[in-house]
């Protein structure tokens, strides 16, 4: 391959090169192992060449004339001709791009929530990421986002309190892993002290009237099969056993131990846990019509499978019985409120619905109160009867 003498590689020298027939290579008067092959089609292609630390000459073509200009061609020829001299390859590698908040997202819910959470807490979390965090914030740098920042981004979901302040303790807890990761240097956790909203406790408790009345629209969409079959049973479990939704859609038969008269729920929201099989949900457990092929006790639409959701069949149902404003969590809560009235102490209570604090049965605390005055009233008129003046009560 024919070689040219050395010139000054400048835009006009380069444009002037040209040769009829093959290539040639011509290199560069000043840096040393910097060149440009010329070839008779017209192509031109930056080069470099020079001894490694390990012996022999090494060429690397740096890119085409036209899209790296002479002075680009030149810096990136010397950066190369010195790596190659060091033992190295002549292309850095390319620097690894500092991870975003979507990046972060992603690794947050491939290694940590669909690890360690419940189905339940995935579903939950990956909404929250879906709705709020990415499209808000996905795209900026995990350095690029403070304090004030999320500070703003809470203040954006104002209308929605109980998303807000889930959504600011998800990213709290995403930049928590990403320090442990290696994803960002350590520093303080931008979501620490933004003030959270104040979250209204909403509870609703089905007074004995409309536990008729919901009875009596579970018989009749049972008899008319105006909803799925399964749907009806699993219901009228969640208000029998003050079970939470997921519990009762996961309860498999083998989980029905009729020996020791407990079910045996492996999806509790506080880990494994036993409820009481009661005559009232042994009597449900006997209407549901079991199948060799399925193994959960509210089946699915399709063979093998559970039912996924209540919701859509609740709305349904609680329209009927004009109940427009009772969730299906509701069950749980009107189930701990009868259970009040009967007279069951908060610990029972507690006990009943697999609190694994008692702080989280104090919510009830208000109804044990109610309670208490209405039994401090029966036992004070009782004595006042034969203490007080006649006519006094």
């Amino acid at each position: 391959m024919p070689t040219r003498q050395p010139v000054k590689l400048t835009k006009r020298a380069v444009d002037a090169l040209a040769v009829e027939s093959g290539d040639t290579v011509v290199w560069d008067r000043d840096l040393p192992g910097f060149g440009i092959r010329v070839y008779a089609s017209g192509r031109k292609v930056w080069c470099v060449q020079t001894r490694g630390a390990a012996g022999g000459p090494k060429r690397f073509a740096l890119g085409r004339y036209g899209s790296l200009t002479p002075d680009d061609a030149r810096r990136k020829a010397a950066l190369a001709i010195d790596r190659i001299k060091q033992g190295l390859e002549p292309d850095p590698p390319p620097a690894a791009s500092e991870p975003t908040v979507a990046d972060l997202a992603e690794r947050y819910m491939e290694a940590h929530v669909r690890v360690n959470c419940r189905p339940a807490t995935v579903e939950t979390f990956g909404r929250i990421l879906r709705l709020y965090i990415v499209p808000e914030l996905g795209h900026l740098l995990l350095p690029e986002v403070d304090r004030p920042q999320v500070s703003e981004f809470h203040h954006k979901l104002r209308e929605k309190p109980y998303q807000a302040n889930a959504a600011v303790g998800v990213l709290g807890n995403m930049f928590r892993l990403a320090e442990a990761w290696g994803m960002t240097p350590p520093r303080r956790n931008p979501c620490r002290s933004v003030r959270r909203y104040r979250e209204a406790r909403r509870e609703r408790f089905l007074t004995p009237g409309e536990y008729r009345e919901l009875g009596r629209v579970l018989d009749e969409a049972e008899a008319d099969g105006s909803v799925f079959p399964s749907a009806i049973p699993a219901i009228r479990l969640l208000l029998l056993t003050g079970c939470r939704r997921n519990e009762i859609l996961t309860l498999r038969w083998d989980d029905v131990d009729r020996t020791a008269g407990e079910l045996r729920l492996r999806d509790g929201k506080t880990g494994w846990r036993s409820v009481p099989l009661t005559p009232a949900v042994e009597a449900v457990l006997a209407g549901i019509p079991r199948t060799e092929d399925n193994p959960w006790v509210i089946a699915g639409r399709k063979p093998g499978k559970r039912l996924g959701n209540l919701d859509a069949i609740w709305m349904r149902l609680r329209k009927r019985a004009k109940l427009d404003d009772v969730r299906l969590h509701d069950c749980l809560h009107s189930y701990a409120s009868r259970a009040l009235a009967l007279g069951e102490g908060l610990t029972m209570i507690g006990a009943l619905l697999g609190h694994a604090k008692v702080g989280t049965t104090a919510r009830y605390a208000h109804l044990a109160r109610d309670t208490e005055k209405v039994s401090a009233a029966r036992v004070g008129g009782s004595i006042g009867a034969d203490i007080l003046p006649p006519g006094a009560l």
